[in-house]
């Protein structure tokens, strides 16, 4: 396979399937994410592009920090003050692993989108932000995910309002993405215990995520549960965590970064 070497955003994603800079497709992404919550755009890279990224993502696995912890669904401290048994304290489990910004090739395509101006512009209108900018530590803006066989993504919120994600590789079975839309609002703080302990009991219907290698699922976290089941089989899954903040100069925290990635820089 000859190796991509170019800088142009146009080399990298099908713009002809996600045409970023008509303005009807970015009406119609932002309003597809506002009805449910998720925007799913399938093949959004070129499949040269898509191999070449899963080749360089294998090639960099073994640079890969590892963690498996539990943790609440709401990704905090416990409250001491609530039973162990409380929804609000019961433990789920997480493990994968993590490589970070400064671990991915310099010319890989994944910095060439991420910095990209068209892209971001595009990211900003859709989850209606005035503008998005990266990470400013040299770790936390691109990540790639390796899930192995078992390993699992336990049921959570998210603390940001959005999250962008691209699948690279797909295992043989199981790495489902699964999720409950609008459990708890925290605009009203309505907190919804029950619904929650609901789902942890296996007692709640879920929705399924299905996503092809090389699509980019934008996703409202922030107030809908979701998980991703463990790999089965021996094929990894491969994801890309694209994060953005809508202020400049913002770094993940320390403890998150020693926390996901075991290091500060």
């Amino acid at each position: 396979m000859k190796k991509i070497m170019r800088t142009d955003i146009g080399k990298w994603v099908n713009l002809k399937s996600c045409p970023l800079n008509s303005i009807d497709f970015v009406d119609k992404c932002r309003q597809k994410l506002s009805d449910t919550g998720v925007l799913l755009l399938p093949q959004f890279l070129l499949p040269e592009a898509l191999n070449q990224t899963i080749k360089e993502a294998q090639e960099r696995a073994h640079l890969a920090y590892f963690t498996k912890k539990t943790h609440n669904v709401y990704l905090s401290e416990l409250d001491t003050s609530l039973p162990e048994t409380h929804v609000f304290n019961r433990q789920v489990k997480s493990s994968k692993g993590c490589i970070t910004t400064d671990q991915i090739q310099s010319e890989s395509g994944l910095h060439v989108i991420y910095n990209n101006s068209i892209f971001k512009k595009f990211i900003a209108q859709v989850v209606q932000e005035n503008a998005i900018y990266p990470y400013e530590d040299s770790l936390s803006g691109i990540n790639i995910h390796y899930a192995r066989e078992g390993e699992e993504l336990g049921w959570h919120f998210d603390n940001s309002s959005f999250a962008i994600t691209l699948l690279l590789q797909a295992p043989k079975e199981g790495g489902v993405f699964q999720y409950i839309s609008d459990l708890r609002n925290t605009n009203s703080e309505e907190i919804n215990f029950e619904g929650i302990e609901a789902v942890l009991n296996n007692k709640a219907p879920v929705k399924t995520l299905h996503m092809e290698e090389g699509t980019l699922v934008l996703f409202r976290g922030l107030n809908s549960l979701h998980r991703v089941t463990p790999t089965i089989g021996n094929r990894t899954r491969i994801l890309v965590v694209l994060a953005y903040n809508n202020k400049a100069g913002v770094s993940l925290s320390e403890t998150a970064r020693m926390t996901f990635f075991g290091r500060l820089s």
